[in-house]
């Protein structure tokens, strides 16, 4: 049977779920419920100094659902925690003595100050917990207050704070990035320059999810007014991906170990981060949507994959997926593909037909000898696989590699691997080939 204990920093926590820091992180009650249903670790929700922030008494959440009603994507309006400091840090310190077993990673945010860090600091370090996560994500309310995203949005700050954290305690320091910026890979490299030991993203996303067209305001609505929030749940899962992949792959980021967030729901979505790195996920939604008993179908889910494929730990298929990730103009222009129609698996919905007819290549019939019948065009087949994404009908439609002659531009088809870099059309192709980072071949003389 698959072993799911990790050891994250040092950090040891029987699975590598852990809650994020938030309402479900909020005070002792929670906490203590999540052990129980058998949740690895918790980042307790966002301690600040001084008075406690004021929250708003009325709705602060947004959401955007399927057809179904299923929630795809959460927005929130509520800030750090809203009790006392004091309060906070004796639960803190009781709930780790209770489970000395399970990760307790504590969120902090305070102004950018270095006396206001090391007295938060010192007073945390007194619970026992086993690290700190540095708040620099929140994009609403507290970032207008100079911090959250507002630190997270300016490298020298990132690397400034980091630094005067691992000078003031002897915690490890998870530096929790803002997917509010144009490249995350600087943020990440101010948090190592820093001394940072991990980083933790995604944040929520600034955003409004819906206008309420009867009180012409954003929702949720306060009053007849509305604020941008952080947006989170499954609907950022793809964004936080590549972010995670974008730090994977930065050679100034090798090696920096990473906490996953952003819409993990599922064991497969927890595979999926820890394929491109990450050593532990962390999650809010779908512990707000669905319970805390989420964690046993996601803690199950992961070990029978692993005993299927033969993964002992996290540590055998962690970081697999990160080499496969690479740049536009390395993808093998060699590799060309059709789509291809089960018949026997077809119900005839049309639907591969309209999007191509209508929106892609005209590379389906809807007609075949006067009867109704899909099949694929090869001559004008570009593999683009749109119609695999709108079926129905799973595996009725597929993709098949050809060789030889493409039937679509009756030229041959080259062996092995080409890319973009070394392309005829490329313009820049001889100054590309002297940086590429992957491997290129060549073109024959007669090219």
């Amino acid at each position: 049977m698959a072993d799911l204990s990790t050891s994250f920093l040092g950090i040891r926590s029987p699975n590598p779920f852990w809650l994020a820091s938030a309402p479900p992180t909020d005070k002792e009650y929670n906490v203590q419920r999540a052990f129980e249903q058998g949740w690895g670790g918790v980042v307790w929700k966002t301690l600040g100094e001084g008075d406690p922030v004021v929250n708003v008494n009325g709705p602060r959440y947004g959401a955007i659902h399927g057809p179904d009603r299923r929630l795809l994507g959460l927005n929130n309006i509520e800030l750090i925690t809203d009790r006392s400091l004091d309060t906070n840090l004796e639960e803190i310190a009781r709930v780790k003595r209770n489970w000395p077993d399970r990760a307790m990673i504590v969120s902090l945010m305070v102004p950018c100050e270095e006396d206001s860090w090391q007295r938060i600091l010192k007073m945390v370090d007194q619970t026992g917990a086993d690290g700190v996560e540095l708040n620099f994500g929140c994009p609403h309310g507290m970032s207008e207050r100079g911090m959250g995203s507002a630190v997270g949005q300016v490298p020298e700050y990132i690397e400034m704070v980091a630094r005067w954290c691992k000078q003031h305690s002897r915690l490890p320091v998870i530096v929790k990035l803002t997917p509010n910026i144009t490249d995350i890979r600087y943020p990440a490299r101010a948090a190592k320059r820093g001394g940072a030991d991990a980083v933790s993203l995604i944040n929520t996303i600034s955003s409004i999810v819906s206008i309420d067209l009867d009180h012409f305001a954003p929702t949720p609505t306060i009053d007849g007014k509305g604020s941008h929030g952080g947006y989170c749940g499954p609907a950022v899962k793809p964004i936080a991906l590549n972010m995670v992949a974008e730090i994977a792959r930065d050679p100034e980021t090798w090696g920096l170990p990473m906490s996953g967030i952003g819409g993990i729901t599922t064991w497969r979505d927890a595979a999926e981060f820890i394929a491109l790195g990450c050593g532990t996920v962390q999650v809010c939604t779908a512990a707000m949507t669905y319970g805390f008993k989420v964690v046993r179908e996601m803690t199950s889910g992961l070990s029978e994959w692993m005993d299927e494929k033969g993964y002992r730990t996290i540590e055998d298929f962690r970081g697999r997926a990160a080499p496969n990730v690479t740049d536009w103009q390395y993808l093998n222009l060699a590799y060309v593909t059709k789509a291809r129609i089960d018949q026997d698996l077809c119900i005839s919905c049309g639907r591969c037909h309209i999007a191509c007819e209508d929106t892609s290549h005209q590379a389906i019939t809807n007609m075949v000898d006067g009867r109704r019948r899909f099949e694929v065009i090869d001559e004008e087949c570009v593999g683009c696989n749109l119609c695999v994404n709108v079926c129905p009908v799973e595996n009725c439609i597929t993709m098949e590699r050809i060789a030889g002659v493409d039937p679509r531009t009756g030229k041959p088809i080259p062996d092995g691997y080409s890319n973009w870099t070394i392309h005829p059309n490329n313009p820049m192709r001889r100054e590309t080939m002297q940086f590429a980072p992957e491997p290129v071949r060549l073109p024959d003389a007669a090219e």
